[in-house]
């Protein structure tokens, strides 16, 4: 058991060091292009600038939650915390998801409207100085976005303990990965936008750009919030892990029946299993102690992921005698 925690742990470090390199590649651009963004939008006025400077504010905010998710997240179990901080990073990076959807989305969506109302005008020197904003954010944010993406292959790459090849299971590296994605599109957006005003003279479309981005957010953020949310809750694990150990379990000799299988994410890399078997006939009280510890020392070496598991043997002809007409009076029982 020593072993396999050891080797976890240096697994799980490399992966975390690899995640927290992307994440502070992710927030050195989003500062650099938060400030240029809002000294360009101050200057030229333009609204899909400012709302587009208030999107790199969030991004940076929300990087520094995962970092503190990384961090965090890996503290060992204790008294107060038996089954460790895992869930700590889906903490983190639901106040990553409220990040984007209050200081990006509804500031994007209050300057879309104060647009409409005010129908500014920006000089032709301004619009260049905000369109090479934008490309050169395009730029920074692509680059950020490219590191996330490959970081994530070369994870799909490994797959998991069990054989999966489900890629972002990591929550820092899909919310870093939804927020340059996000900002891609959001950068592209501001420049069609700044460009068809310029071009037009119809601060109406610059003003939609900024609205798009704030429904932009606000979706981004119900997608990561949502998977956050679920995970905090008790989200069980994948089909595929629970399929892979209730096979493990019924392949052994002393197990007649698995009765119930359920599972818990605990973090990252670590599940809560929980099982109700049914051993053969003739086992001795020290027998079975010996047969569980057995089981479970088995089936956590062929399944890593395992954090905690935990068997609870019935006797399930004994239970179903209970449930019958006999036992109950039904149907004339006694």
């Amino acid at each position: 058991m020593v072993g396999r925690n050891r080797r976890e742990a240096g697994g799980t470090s490399s992966s975390d060091r690899k995640t927290r390199v992307t994440v502070l590649v992710a927030l050195g651009a989003n500062l650099l292009i938060a400030v240029a963004k809002a000294v360009g939008g101050l200057v030229t006025g333009s609204p899909a600038l400012l709302s587009e400077a208030a999107h790199s504010v969030a991004d940076s905010f929300n990087e520094v939650f995962l970092l503190a998710a990384l961090r965090r997240s890996r503290r060992p179990a204790d008294r107060r915390h038996p089954f460790g901080y895992g869930k700590e990073r889906f903490f983190w990076s639901l106040l990553a998801a409220v990040g984007i959807f209050v200081m990006g989305g509804c500031f994007s969506f209050f300057q879309g409207i104060e647009a409409l109302r005010s129908d500014t005008e920006e000089t032709f020197g301004g619009y260049v100085a905000g369109l090479i904003v934008l490309g050169v954010a395009l730029l920074a944010e692509g680059a950020s976005l490219a590191r996330a993406v490959h970081q994530a292959r070369g994870e799909k790459g490994k797959g998991t303990a069990t054989g999966s090849k489900g890629a972002l299971r990591d929550p820092a590296l899909r919310t870093v990965i939804a927020e340059d994605g996000t900002a891609v599109l959001g950068v592209t957006l501001a420049l069609v936008g700044m460009a068809l005003h310029m071009v037009t003279g119809q601060v109406v479309w610059e003003a939609s750009a900024s609205l798009a981005i704030g429904v932009l957010l606000v979706c981004v953020a119900f997608w990561l919030g949502r998977d956050a949310r679920d995970q905090l809750i008790g989200e069980a694990a994948d089909p595929e892990l629970s399929r892979e150990v209730y096979a493990l379990l019924a392949d052994e000799p002393e197990i007649d029946s698995v009765e119930a299988l359920f599972t818990m994410k605990l973090g990252l890399d670590s599940t809560l299993v929980a099982a109700r078997i049914d051993l053969v006939p003739g086992l001795d009280s020290e027998r079975v102690e010996e047969v569980a510890v057995r089981i479970k020392r088995s089936v956590v070496q062929a399944v890593p992921e395992i954090g905690e598991i935990f068997l609870d043997v019935t006797d399930a002809a004994a239970k179903e005698a209970e449930r019958s007409p006999a036992a109950t009076g039904e149907r004339g029982g006694a």
